[in-house]
């Protein structure tokens, strides 16, 4: 196992608010997931295993990957009244057999929690996977360097874990939320035109949030940016037309350190095109919505022959 974290995406200054990680909402959620699946109600092990049948659980990885979520599943191992080591740390890289986690406590505890501590494990450490992925692809340690960050297209209630791992694979949390930046879209821009909507932000006290403007092509961008936008937001356009577009800006004599966003559609075939067109950020929806997960499974030993182990 690798002790190395990833190397972390250029611009962590793009992040605008950091994951919530506390105990004490891990402990409420850690409660709320094994409720979920009536893990105090298992009915086979009450039937097969004594109450004080005591055992030890590892934990090992299957396949290659970077290694997230080892918070929320101590939490949940807590609360299901089990004893817990971590054997790694989140940010690891890891392999096919690399021991992660050791647990020992009642069997039917150990039991009754497994499939809950291993879903978090697989799930959060195939984003910090993909997102590992997809820095690898952009190029983000070579000339063109560009920050791969996350959106708001994470699961409800795993979106502060989601955006954990992100920074586990080295990506960055970018928006957590609503509250987190003023970003205007085209939704928005189809009730309000642009200049009125600029107006009425300049007009109101926004608390020092960075002001963001979905744009499509080159007059709106430049109205957007001498309307006081802080960064472009360029939406499903390709990578040439990403490179015209910012020639032009330039061109225009706009400041360069406008920050220039792209998103929509990109993968790890096209997001180093988009770096060497010379965006700054690209948003990747798909590094946790589509992160495949990375597996992980539990031996368990009876707990006397786990102390030889």
């Amino acid at each position: 196992m690798e002790r190395r974290r990833p190397p972390a995406s250029r611009g962590a200054r793009f992040s605008l608010e950091t994951p919530d990680l506390r105990p004490g909402p891990l402990a409420r959620a850690a409660r709320l997931w094994l409720d979920e699946d009536r893990a105090f109600e298992d009915v086979t092990s009450d039937l097969l295993l004594p109450p004080r049948l005591r055992a030890v659980g590892t934990v090992e990885a299957q396949a290659v990957g970077v290694l997230s979520g080892l918070r929320p599943a101590l939490a949940v191992a807590k609360a299901a009244g089990l004893r817990a080591r971590p054997l790694a740390h989140d940010g690891d890289r890891v392999r096919p057999g690399d021991r992660i986690l050791r647990l020992e406590g009642p069997a039917r505890a150990l039991l009754a929690s497994e499939r809950t501590v291993l879903n978090l494990l697989m799930h959060l450490s195939g984003v910090a996977t993909s997102t590992a992925k997809a820095l690898t692809a952009a190029g983000a340690q070579g000339r063109h360097r560009i920050v791969v960050a996350a959106t708001r297209k994470t699961l409800p209630g795993l979106r502060d874990l989601e955006k954990a791992a992100v920074v586990h694979g080295g990506g960055d949390p970018y928006r957590r939320d609503l509250a987190s930046s003023i970003l205007v879209k085209n939704n928005h821009l189809a009730l309000v035109p642009l200049e009125e909507t600029l107006r009425r932000i300049r007009a109101r006290a926004h608390g020092g949030r960075p002001v963001i403007v979905e744009v499509s092509n080159f007059e709106d961008a430049l109205r957007a940016a001498r309307g006081g936008a802080d960064r472009l937001l360029l939406d499903n356009l390709r990578p040439a037309q990403v490179r015209a577009l910012l020639r032009r800006l330039r061109s225009a004599g706009l400041p360069p350190s406008l920050v220039i966003e792209v998103s929509g559609g990109i993968d790890l075939r096209n997001v180093r095109a988009y770096a060497k067109a010379g965006a700054h950020v690209a948003s990747m929806g798909a590094i946790t919505h589509s992160a495949r997960a990375l597996p992980f499974h539990l031996r368990v030993v009876p707990a006397r022959a786990g102390r030889r182990s």
